[in-house]
């Protein structure tokens, strides 16, 4: 496996382009099973879970043109409806095809998918709805087989909110006999793009990013042109990058909207931000203890809880981070400790006592976001750092190497290492 070797303490400075958005390209991916016609999209981010899905999708029946800066898919037929666990066991979002293909030919079988080790993700709010509209669940040895003639709309009210379960209905929706009404639904950007997209393509959705979405089920979807939002997590994490190095950092081609909660956070812990349209800088400061909680949107992102314990554990106090999403995402918290950071855990709380200096280690990742982290422990670290297991980076971060080390990182990537 490959791995990253760190040279710390050089702080950053220079522009950074924002990639696409990981968490709204893989369901505008599952969408274009909808619909028969072909599909121009743009801005989408070169990733190990994006070629995941496409390849599911081949599998499926599309056919994908690559182009430098878009990417031409159709699926005229669907020639299979089957999704085995030999093709979804490395990414959850696998799952977002469940819903298109149960719309679009009335069965799908999908297994039960993987992902990073953050904690159970249970998909059953995603299986009530669709049998609200009047599919027929099954579980049978880890797959799960949906049948539906054809999908009804119905008032749908969501326990918790869930970003993939409200992608999943609202896409089945989209195809749907009458009205869907989402109640209690998940607010993230990343819906409101996949409704633009669908809206583009003829379906009617009103509400998105709001907690009552309502769609109007069409009989067939268009073929569209679109470009995907910016990734607020991307972007978050190279404010972090600002923040920790004491860099200047310029990041082009972001949201900064959809960014409140990150934005305003780092401001607390001493950051200087200045924020433009689509242009955040951030320069670093003496780095303030905050105390954190991840909240669904707009709340502070679970996906930057880890890059900002990276933040705390430099700072110059005491804090307490909350995750509430996930209850198994402090996974970076031992790997941190190796590096010098005073971290102890209890529960969903994780207290940190911000050290002067942390130290150049051996570290392994284990998961996507706790990989960001230890990056960001790196580049502030004495001497070097060598993270293992990055192949978890690759399905969330674009060229994070080379984009670091055009803003002044000393950072590396070491190949077929053991």
């Amino acid at each position: 496996m490959d791995k990253i070797l760190i040279q710390g303490g050089l702080a950053l400075s220079g522009e950074v382009k924002i990639s696409g958005a990981k968490n709204a390209a893989l369901p505008i991916l599952a969408a274009t099973l909808l619909s028969p016609e072909p599909h121009r999209l743009k801005n989408i981010p070169k990733l190990g879970d994006i070629t995941t899905l496409k390849r599911l999708l081949e599998k499926i029946g599309a056919g994908i043109l690559e182009a430098d800066d878009f990417c031409m898919i159709q699926v005229k037929n669907i020639e299979n409806n089957e999704a085995p666990y030999s093709w979804v066991k490395t990414m959850r979002a696998t799952i977002l095809v469940l819903g298109p293909l149960l719309a679009r030919c009335g069965e799908a079988h999908v297994s039960l998918p993987g992902g990073c080790a953050i904690g159970a993700r249970p998909i059953q709010l995603h299986l009530m709805g669709l049998e609200k509209m009047g599919a027929e669940i099954k579980i049978e040895h880890g797959i799960i087989h949906a049948k539906a003639a054809k999908l009804k709309g119905a008032p749908i009210y969501l326990e918790t909110p869930t970003v993939t379960g409200t992608e999943t209905l609202v896409m089945a929706a989209s195809l749907a006999e009458g009205t869907t009404i989402i109640e209690n639904a998940a607010c993230e950007p990343e819906i409101t793009d996949l409704a633009n997209f669908l809206n583009h393509c003829g379906a009617q959705i009103i509400g998105a990013g709001t907690d009552h979405i309502v769609i109007n089920g069409v009989p067939a979807l268009l073929g569209a042109s679109y470009e995907i939002m910016p990734d607020r997590i991307e972007a978050g994490t190279f404010m972090v990058a600002a923040a920790i190095t004491k860099g200047d950092l310029t990041l082009k081609q972001c949201c900064p909207g959809d960014m409140v909660s990150i934005i305003e956070k780092l401001r607390a812990t001493g950051s200087e931000i200045k924020v433009e349209k689509d242009t955040l800088r951030v320069i670093g400061k003496e780095i303030h203890a905050v105390d954190l909680k991840t909240l669904p949107y707009p709340g502070l992102p679970t996906d930057m809880q880890a890059q900002f314990m990276a933040l705390m554990s430099v700072s110059d106090g005491a804090s307490v981070i909350t995750e509430t999403i996930f209850e198994s995402r402090f996974n970076h918290c031992a790997e941190l400790r190796r590096m010098g950071a005073q971290i102890k855990v209890e529960g969903n709380h994780a207290m940190i006592k911000g050290v002067p200096a942390l130290s150049g280690a051996p570290i392994m990742a284990s998961d996507l976001r706790a990989s960001a982290s230890l990056i960001l422990a790196g580049l502030v670290a004495q001497g070097e750092t060598e993270i293992r297991r990055i192949y978890h980076l690759d399905r969330g971060y674009e060229a994070i190497e080379q984009k670091l080390t055009d803003v002044g990182a000393s950072i590396q990537r070491v190949k077929g290492s053991a």
